[in-house]
């Protein structure tokens, strides 16, 4: 196998094996904790500009399939693993890790100290990295990667967003029975017509709104607030997405337009739009919250779920407004994991509810959302 190199910009070298595309890529390096899902990892746009460390040692034995696809192709820059499986074992598989890699033109690399790597990005914070594959001038690429910019600044919502509107018309159903051509497939009453402006949204979000009884239209991230209106949705949502939220002006204007004429939920980066709305600032995390591992209490019924999270920006606390209610909370770290503001009929959580990959303990979440909607 040729020889590959992860080069952070602090000039830490590691050196291993190419697996996937034969190329170079940067990215912002960033850990993941999931022990599964690294399909539906590569595919969110949550991901874009960063190269992925998953710290679960073992990836590949399970292979690749088209149903576990959450977007249109990878977003993330580059792969990394401790371990790559060299057999696939499961009869969903229709291909391997390393060949969709290649396919999408994403280099990897394995065969390094991924436990190493961790820890590093936990003591000095999440920084910009390049991957490698062949021979280097180790000097001249230590030198490239210390000039790669950090993630403050940018605008990355607009780089994955959709390009024109559609409408959603499958659910979860398709999914769970795909190995049965008899089951019936479930149709759920739309009761309530939503927007979702889509600044990176995953596919498992659309199938579990068209679930609970949504008509979904998801619209780009810079849509218009006097279109939406136009259109006069009962609700509207705020997906997840990549990059600074300080820097989504268009998206932060919007939703000011937004709020109190129609209920709204956002999540993630939606989250982060809707505090920085209401007049809160936001910050950079040291390494962020990545994985379908991560413990937060909601504060109304003082349960604790365990969320599915892609994030590495948080909203600051003392930023809100005094009637703006801090919801959830990160039992790690204690940062802001939910804000709901009645008047406005508005609330958002920082995690995915849809949880693909992850545990499903949020997804009442949606119903949340349906119920918000029938009283207003």
């Amino acid at each position: 196998m040729k020889k590959a190199y992860l080069i952070l910009n602090d000039g830490l070298v590691f050196e291993g094996c190419s697996f996937g595309y034969e190329g170079e890529t940067s990215g912002e390096v960033v850990f993941n904790t999931s022990m599964m899902g690294y399909q539906e990892i590569l595919t969110d746009p949550s991901y874009q500009g960063q190269i992925i460390v998953m710290t679960y040692p073992e990836i590949g034995n399970y292979g690749i399939n088209p149903l576990d696809i959450e977007s249109r192709k990878i977003f993330a820059s580059g792969f990394v693993v401790k371990s790559l499986s060299p057999i696939v074992s499961n009869f969903r598989a229709k291909g391997n890790l390393s060949d969709y890699l290649k396919k999408n033109k994403i280099p990897g690399i394995y065969g390094i100290d991924t436990r190493a790597l961790t820890k590093h990005l936990r003591n000095e914070g999440a920084r910009p990295g390049s991957l490698i594959a062949g021979n280097i001038n180790l000097d001249k690429a230590k030198k490239k990667a210390a000039l790669l910019p950090t993630m403050d600044g940018q605008d990355l919502a607009k780089v994955v967003s959709c390009t024109k509107p559609y409408l959603v018309s499958k659910g979860t159903s398709q999914i769970i029975n795909f190995e049965s051509k008899k089951s019936k497939k479930i149709k759920p009453k739309n009761k309530y017509k939503i927007i979702a402006y889509d600044y990176g949204i995953k596919n498992n979000i659309l199938r579990m709104l068209y679930d609970y009884g949504f008509k979904v239209k998801v619209v780009p991230a810079w849509y218009a607030a006097e279109n939406v209106l136009k259109e006069n949705p009962d609700g509207i949502f705020l997906s997840n997405g990549p990059g600074d939220p300080a820097v989504c002006d268009y998206a932060i204007a919007n939703v000011k337009k937004l709020l109190g004429k129609k209920p709204i939920f956002g999540i993630c980066l939606g989250h982060q739009i809707l505090s920085l709305a209401l007049g809160a600032k936001t910050f950079k995390l040291k390494f962020g919250h990545r994985g379908g591992n991560q413990p937060v209490m909601d504060l109304t019924t003082g349960c604790v779920e365990i969320t599915a999270q892609n994030h590495g920006f948080a909203v600051d606390p003392q930023s809100l407004p005094k009637d703006v209610k801090v919801s959830h909370v990160n039992l790690n770290d204690k940062t802001v994991e939910g804000i709901s503001y009645p008047k406005l009929k508005a609330f958002s959580v920082q995690y995915h509810p849809e949880a693909s990959p992850g545990p499903h303990d949020s997804h009442y979440l949606f119903k949340r959302f349906s119920d918000l909607i029938g009283k207003n």
